[in-house]
């Protein structure tokens, strides 16, 4: 059984690495061919700084991880259908029957090799991925000037003990420094207590925010009959909040290349300020799934091992597993849409997918394998 269980994974493993080659190859085209038009370009901020052809092939080498973890579970199916496919043309598969793999030896040999996968992909999609990702935005930040947090900026809210507070930061630097910061401060009824604007800041490790340049401004509604303004101007303004560094990049990076325990936190952050998390909660309950749908390509590739094949008649079949790979993919993003819209609980928007999938590929295996 050893020796059968380490030419099936040698066989998956080096026939999964180059599918995946082959992706990571296309989408790394794909993503340099975007990059040309920026090649040229100078920075805002320091115009002798000139984003060249290195900066953008370092930039779009750095997104590989994250497309390592989004095409992982098509290249395991593909891999492995290709594998087990060829072996039953040959007629290996036969003989591996007879000498003793039976249907659920095979399935368990399999969900082994499965195993394996779904530990990568978590690795490369919770470790490797978020801090690739992160690195590629602040060097493109570097040579084009500030990243801009979209149109409206990263907003935040803040509860603290006797004040609400709005935050928004228009912009964030490589180094870490934030600019165009705006703070709305509301009492715990409602009504606005002051506004503050900074051009620049930095976000310390001590709960403190330190900001530069500062214009404040402090609403008297004490006063039934006038209301008083009192404006005021900084060089230097520490404002203390729990609002972290991670929290603000969050805005850099999108939720399903965020670290795992970075959304939870993030989550917990949202529900406890009174701000809808569902996005969030759904992309969290995503990437605990998603590595494990290798399992269920595994599976779903199985019954391709007891089909008849004609002569040639091979790339059909691999071709339909290309095919159910790509579904599984449109549909894991469509369900996540659609849970967001809804308001589904978002453990179900997050696994539909995978469970939907594995009944498919256990009625295969049930009626391809065990009853002919």
């Amino acid at each position: 059984m050893r020796t059968i269980r380490r030419l099936i994974y040698g066989e998956v493993l080096i026939a999964t690495g180059f599918v995946l080659l082959a992706f990571l190859s296309l989408f790394f085209f794909f993503d340099f061919v975007e990059e040309l038009s920026s090649i040229g370009r100078t920075s805002r901020l320091d115009p002798s700084v000139v984003y060249e052809l290195r900066h953008a092939l370092l930039y779009v080498a750095l997104l590989v991880p994250s497309r390592i973890y989004e095409l992982m579970p098509i290249s395991v199916l593909i891999g492995s259908v290709a594998v087990l496919a060829r072996l039953a043309q040959s007629s290996e598969y036969t003989i591996l029957r007879t000498s003793g793999l039976g249907p659920w030896k095979a399935l368990r040999t399999l969900l082994g090799l499965g195993l394996i996968f779904v530990v990568l992909t978590f690795a490369v999609g919770d470790y490797m991925a978020p801090i690739a990702d992160k690195t590629a935005q602040l060097l493109k930040a570097r040579y084009q000037g500030k990243l801009s947090l979209g149109q409206t900026g990263a907003w935040l809210k803040e509860k603290q003990a006797y004040s609400n507070f709005s935050v928004n930061v228009g912009s964030l630097s490589p180094t870490g420094e934030i600019g165009e910061v705006r703070i709305f401060e509301f009492d715990n009824q409602g009504l606005l207590v002051s506004t503050l604007q900074a051009d620049k800041g930095q976000i310390e490790n001590d709960s403190s925010w330190t900001l530069a340049n500062v214009t404040r401004r402090e609403f008297d509604v004490a006063g039934q009959q006038s209301a008083k303004i009192v404006r005021s101007q900084h060089q230097t303004f520490r404002w203390p909040s729990a609002i972290s560094a991670e929290m603000v990049s969050v805005a850099l990076l999108k939720p399903d290349r965020m670290r795992t325990t970075d959304l939870y936190a993030y989550v917990q952050h949202l529900e406890a300020n009174g701000q809808t998390a569902q996005r969030y909660e759904i992309e969290f309950w995503r990437k605990l799934f998603y590595p494990l749908s290798c399992l269920v390509m595994v599976v779903l590739a199985l019954p391709f091992a007891y089909l008849h094949f004609r002569s040639g008649g091979i790339t059909g079949y691999v071709f339909g597993g290309v095919m159910i790979g790509i579904s599984f993919f449109l549909l894991n993003n469509v369900f996540g849409y659609i849970g967001n819209l809804n308001q589904w609980r978002p453990w179900l928007a997050a696994a539909a997918p995978a469970i939907l999938y594995s009944f498919v590929s256990l009625g295969a295996f049930g009626w391809l394998v065990l009853r002919r």
